[in-house]
């Protein structure tokens, strides 16, 4: 059982890397794309960004899973409190009015306010068929990361106020507001995954986005909870769960 990550390592896989090891896990840092015959197959997981994942994952028999694309749009009104759509980004170049656009699973469209449509990536960067996420503008007052596993918050991190990177341990309210959201529409999500949720500076909860858990830094989350979140994000495709089948990346 190894825990396979990419060639250069954030601080927050280095703390998972070593959490890993404590457990006695075997973990492996590859150097490139390729992957060595003795990892081919199955019994490895992994904890990588989308594009490495992408290269590594069917030659290592992992399953990555994320939540859908439009997941985020399809969430009730009460736990968004703006209105966000997933379109494809030709359709977005027709914003005349500053909106937050985003990549859904990945950092393909960098997560930013843009003036307006003209002001994203244009179709000789982008495919103009690629789904964005499109948002209208709030202010957050603070920023949650939670790692979720089997419908309950397994531990979480606040990251961020009024924009700031600004860690402290989670609050007793962002753990509530992810129990909700769980309660409401756990069964729309993978049964490991991470989502950000904030408060916005009229007191509301809302949820931020969703991300892949093998993807994500685990700020001043418990990194042992968070490593056990991760094991299952992107584990064996043998022990994949039947649920969990169609949040397959």
């Amino acid at each position: 059982m190894a825990l396979v990550l990419p060639p250069r390592l954030t601080a927050s896989a280095r703390t998972l890397r070593d959490t890993a090891r404590q457990r006695g896990m075997r973990t492996v840092q590859l150097p490139d794309h390729e992957v060595p015959a003795g990892l081919r197959g199955g019994g490895a997981y992994l904890h990588a960004g989308p594009f490495f994942a992408d290269a590594v994952a069917p030659a290592l028999g992992v399953a990555p899973l994320e939540a859908p694309a439009d997941w985020l749009a399809r969430l009730p009104d009460a736990f968004v409190r703006r209105e966000i759509r997933a379109v494809p980004i030709g359709e977005a170049y027709g914003l005349r009015r500053p909106a937050f656009v985003k990549s859904p699973n990945d950092k393909s469209i960098p997560a930013l306010i843009y003036a307006d449509g003209s002001r994203l990536p244009g179709p000789d960067a982008v495919d103009p068929r690629t789904t964005v996420l499109v948002s209208d503008v709030l202010v957050l007052e603070a920023e949650y990361r939670l790692y979720l596993l089997d419908g309950q918050v397994r531990t979480g991190s606040r990251y961020a106020t009024r924009g700031r990177l600004h860690l402290a341990p989670l609050s007793g309210a962002a753990r509530a507001f992810g129990a909700e959201l769980l309660a409401a529409c756990g069964h729309t999500l993978p049964s490991a995954i991470v989502v950000d949720v904030g408060v916005t500076d009229a007191g509301q909860w809302v949820v931020v986005e969703a991300n892949a858990a093998w993807a994500s830094g685990c700020y001043a989350s418990d990194p042992d909870r968070a490593l056990d979140v991760v094991l299952r994000a992107a584990g064996p495709a043998a022990h994949l769960a039947e649920r969990d089948s169609p949040f397959v990346r």
